[in-house]
């Protein structure tokens, strides 16, 4: 008998992909193909909505270790220009440190603790589809073995042998004019700032942890993630080229460092734990978009759909909600219910936020570099930030907070349809709940918020399906909206707005498929 879904890779996209699945009710196997966790330093944190969206599956708590809704951070750097979200309502960027090692180790867990199959070493060697399913030859630590499956989902990275076995092309742009070094030392007084985690340089300034600065020599981005111990990431560019390389030896970033600030910076390897030699060594950076994310019963998502440079943080953002999109509706294929073309809305709505990300990561590494006329460019740009206005649409890009679905509704959509639903605080009978903690099951969700009776009951018919909660708010912005479960608002009433079951109907087939019972007039 075939598995419903396996997937290819057991990193941060494959092992959330797993989680979701199984919250739905299909229980995937997972085929990575490194017999352990990787020990190499990645992503050291999370940013933009992907940390709401964490939070909407209990994740977030996981993952720091905190029982706290996350908060937005009120600066944050763009093309090593600073944004000043401070003081100001609605922002939604948000920040959350972890390394990526820690990440997949929890996400594993999960995975295991839903009943999924987590198989490391075993190398997808070729892979065939038809229209009944998907076949995988595989390689483990046992031999050869051959597996069927309904759907296959690649999560195996950049170099994706699920995209090449499937023939999707991956056009984009190779920037090798810079090199980036990273790694961890131990920066020493006067310079290292006690207790603040901040930097006092000698002729450049007193810098701030989680900033970055520019020098005519290059870009200079650090944090401290334990006290006299900073992770230090430098960007130079008109340097000799380089090979990839998984460690960077401290003289080799010292020097970097030195180069790229001007001075000499008193600093020393770690005494314990990880090191510098744990940093990496990359050349340049690559801007890719697969042509499609779908090739019949074989999905892309992540590094497998789409790479970016590193500036920002921006990967896991854009891979982790790439999988929240997709999961909900291959499953809903699996189980029976889906309405015809569901899964073709995966690649038409995450592939345009791939576009607009890939944009925004391009032209932040075009204001790190060096030159007179970028650091002309950096003062008008610096001028434009000046206005609130500007920096919220700067933010919202780079949280992604500006994505909008088009969810099939006429001209009269209540303006939060196809947007992110806010975490309200809800008042029900059992007391205060935040939307958030109403997503943890993964299930699509009504949320009547003004006692409409009417719209409950013309969702009676999906009630297997879609979970209705009543409640109310005290800032009220629907009478009532349909949550899909990746949290985008499929359809929604306007405070006060009279009649709309129709509607709400037509959104719940779109979505939701046929009822199971007879609907409501």
């Amino acid at each position: 008998m075939s598995n419903k879904v396996v997937i290819v890779g057991g990193g941060p996209n494959g092992l959330l992909m797993a989680c979701e699945l199984a919250l739905a009710g299909v229980r995937p196997v997972v085929l990575e193909l490194l017999p352990e966790r990787a020990a190499a330093p990645k992503a050291n944190g999370l940013v933009g909505r992907v940390v709401q969206a964490l939070d909407y599956r209990g994740l977030y708590e996981r993952f720091s270790q905190s029982a706290r809704a996350p908060e937005p951070t009120p600066y944050f750097p763009f093309g090593a220009l600073m944004l000043d979200m401070s003081g100001w309502a609605g922002n939604a960027l948000y920040t959350m440190p972890i390394s990526q090692q820690r990440m997949e180790e929890l996400l594993e867990q999960r995975a295991r603790e839903l009943g999924a199959t987590i198989r490391r070493g075993h190398e997808v060697t070729a892979l065939g589809q038809d229209a009944d399913g998907v076949t995988l030859d595989v390689r483990g630590p046992d031999g050869a073995y051959r597996l069927a499956a309904e759907f296959v989902v690649g999560a195996d990275g950049g170099h994706s042998s699920v995209r090449k076995a499937v023939g999707i092309a991956f056009p984009g742009v190779t920037d090798d004019g810079f090199v980036t070094r990273s790694g961890q030392v131990v920066i020493h007084p006067p310079v290292a700032v006690p207790d603040t985690g901040e930097l006092d340089v000698p002729g450049v300034g007193r810098l701030r942890p989680g900033s970055f600065t520019r020098t005519e020599h290059g870009c200079l981005g650090f944090g401290m993630f334990q006290p006299g111990v900073y992770r230090v990431g430098v960007y130079e560019w008109g340097r000799p080229p380089v090979e990839d390389r998984d460690h960077t030896p401290f003289e080799e970033l010292s020097q970097a460092v030195n180069r790229v600030l001007g001075v000499e910076v008193p600093m020393s390897e770690p005494p314990a734990g990880p090191g510098p030699t744990q940093g990496m060594v990359r050349g340049g950076s690559n801007s890719r978009l697969a042509e499609r994310y779908r090739q019949g019963r074989v999905f892309l998502v992540g590094d497998a759909a789409h790479v970016q440079s590193s500036v920002g943080a921006p990967g896991l953002n854009l891979g982790l909600q790439d999988v929240l999109n997709l999961a909900w509706k291959l499953a809903a294929v699996v189980k029976g219910w889906a309405p015809g073309g569901l899964l073709d809305t995966y690649d038409g709505e995450r592939r345009p936020v791939a576009q607009r990300l890939i944009m925004h990561s391009r032209a932040q590494t075009a204001l790190m570099s060096p030159g007179p006329n970028i650091t002309a460019l950096r003062e008008v740009f610096a001028e434009l930030l000046r206005d609130q206005g500007n920096v919220r649409h700067i933010s919202d890009l780079v949280a992604g907070a500006d994505t909008h679905y088009e969810m099939g509704q006429d001209g009269s959509a209540h303006p939060i349809t196809g947007r992110w639903m806010p975490d309200l605080t809800l008042h029900g009978d059992e007391g205060p709940v935040r939307v958030a903690e109403l997503m943890r099951p993964a299930r699509p969700i009504l949320l009547d918020l003004a006692g409409r009776t009417d719209l409950v009951a013309a969702a009676a018919g999906w009630a297997d399906r879609v979970v209705t909660v009543t409640a109310t708010a005290a800032d009220r912005p629907v009478d009532s909206a349909l949550i899909r479960p990746d949290g985008y608002v499929a359809w929604a009433a306007g405070p006060d707005e009279p009649g709309g079951a129709d509607a709400l109907r037509h959104a719940l087939r779109t979505w939701f498929g046929v009822p199971s019972a007879p609907e409501a007039e």
